[in-house]
């Protein structure tokens, strides 16, 4: 068979690719393209090297670069190509006279998208324009399909998502996300470290999902016959840890939960959770706070912000909030566990949500809080002591036996990071984990299953604890002002187009 006979039909018949899958074919037959090729310089260092030229230098320097061509103009004897690169964009000035009539020729039939090579001396051009004058390039490969439109980009937002790699190329806020988003990781590994926390990994295959409320995503495991979970948390393996004696860990990396797709949730979702031996909630606060706090200003360059066009400060200290008080005051009703479950009920009802038959006091009063002051609150506050129902791994509250000690931090009206005083009495948690139970039993797919390993290393005995979980990909939106998680996730979850 032929190179022409395995053409693919949608680039041989269509006229915008045609012409780029016959300089292919040819390309191939004069023996194709190189397995490597030597750079010298990234656009970056040169432009870092090279700041103040005046227009019409000449350096003197020699160096190679190597990157996508994505702009081309011709003048004649002249060409300007911009490369683009990892670091960002160069251009390449194409004198006939210096690259030769038969390279000048070669180079002229270069189609935007190319990857290309090319070595030549660094100059600035009459306009000041840094720029490398080539003397020879190479043809790394060539792009069978044409780039979008550079004034247009790639509008269609899904199409953004699903081409990623299309939507890098011609979307400079698509790349600047990126880099940010791996700048953020970056200061929140190195915040945690330089305040003695050991960076650990646990497993993402579980027999049984922990941690969170949450519905998992199932498989199988073939050689064990076993049924097994994808985790919805690293919580309670990160506190046999503890157990263990290491006495502050932490853990970026992947959760995975069954649950809806919104501008907030993905199903493949990426945390950092940590955990202090001898610390509560309020130490923990602390914590969060000043790893934020520097992340914030090491990335963005200070806590005043603004997102999707609202003025937002992250300055310390952030104020503190308490749920119950809170709640009664945004409604302008009490709220509390002193009323009859009907009466809370009957609230909730009224202000227009579903209440499920076997939601207690305090999964009634969670939701009303969730759906109806969440969203309101605006810069960033520590909302605490939360209802036992909706916390089973939490420690109860010194003063209130209806609540835990456990708190969110609240920003842009979604929650970005979720901790507690650990409980740590083993007993407990068996009740905790017994009732848990119960709500599974009547429908609560979210419920928290009984993990008797977990229970066997509580009985071992835990420290006083304290641990957090932070959404980074929430945070993420935030210091990069994307309004949804889409924006922040490289390769985000979408259903498969569908085939003809």
């Amino acid at each position: 068979m032929s190179a022409a006979d395995s053409d693919p039909p949608a680039l041989a018949d269509h006229p915008l690719t045609a012409g780029r899958l016959e300089k292919f074919r040819q390309d191939l037959e004069s023996g194709g393209y190189p397995y490597r090729f030597e750079r010298e310089a990234t656009a970056a260092e040169l432009h870092r090297r090279f700041p103040d030229l005046e227009p019409g230098s000449e350096t003197g320097v020699e160096t190679s670069v190597a990157g996508r061509v994505v702009l081309l103009r011709s003048f004649g004897r002249l060409m300007f190509a911009t490369i683009q690169d990892g670091s960002g964009r160069i251009q390449l000035f194409v004198d006939r006279s210096r690259l030769g009539g038969e390279g000048f020729e070669r180079f002229a039939r270069l189609d935007l998208g190319d990857w290309v090579g090319a070595a030549g001396e660094v100059i600035t051009t009459k306009k000041g324009e840094l720029s490398v004058r080539i003397t020879s390039f190479t043809l790394l490969n060539k792009a069978l399909r044409p780039l979008p439109d550079k004034w247009h980009g790639l509008q269609d937002q899904e199409q953004r998502y699903r081409r990623r790699y299309i939507d890098l190329i011609v979307n400079e806020d698509a790349r600047r996300t990126a880099l940010a988003r791996t700048a953020i990781v970056r200061e929140l590994r190195a915040a945690f470290e330089r305040r003695g926390f050991l960076e650990v990994e646990t497993p993402m295959l579980q027999v049984r999902p922990g941690g969170a409320l949450a519905r998992p995503f199932r498989t199988h495991h073939n050689a064990l016959d076993l049924d097994m979970y994808l985790r919805i948390a690293p919580e309670l393996f990160l506190k046999r840890l503890v157990i263990g004696g290491f006495e502050r860990v932490f853990e970026i990396n992947r959760n995975f939960r069954n649950e809806g797709i919104d501008s907030t949730h993905n199903p493949e979702f990426t945390m950092l959770e940590a955990y202090q031996a001898y610390a509560d909630y309020q130490d923990i606060m602390e914590l969060v706070e000043s790893v934020i706090v520097e992340v914030c200003e090491a990335v963005a360059g200070g806590t005043r912000l603004r997102y999707q066009d609202r003025a937002l400060d992250l300055t310390p200290p952030w104020r503190r909030v308490a749920y119950l008080e809170e709640l009664s005051s945004r409604l302008q009703v009490e709220v509390s566990f002193h009323r009859p479950l009907a009466e809370l009920r009957d609230l909730a009802e009224g202000l227009g949500l579903e209440v499920a038959p076997h939601w207690g006091k305090g999964k009634i009063i969670a939701e009303l809080f969730e759906k109806l002051v969440e969203p309101e609150i605006w810069d960033p506050a520590f909302v605490v002591d939360y209802p036992k129902e909706v916390s089973p791994l939490s420690r109860d509250h010194r003063t209130d036996p209806d609540l835990v000690e456990r708190f969110e931090v609240i920003a842009v009206g979604r929650e970005l990071a979720n901790a507690f005083s650990e409980l740590i009495d083993p007993l407990e948690q068996r009740r905790r984990f017994e009732q848990q139970m119960r709500a599974r039993a009547e429908g609560d797919q979210e419920a928290h299953p009984i993990d008797e390993d977990y229970l066997l290393a509580l009985e071992y005995g835990l420290p006083p604890t304290g641990g957090l979980g932070i959404g980074v990909d929430r945070l993420v939106m935030v210091l990069t002002d994307q309004a949804s998680i889409r924006d922040v996730v490289l390769f985000p979850h979408l259903r498969p187009e569908s085939t003809p």
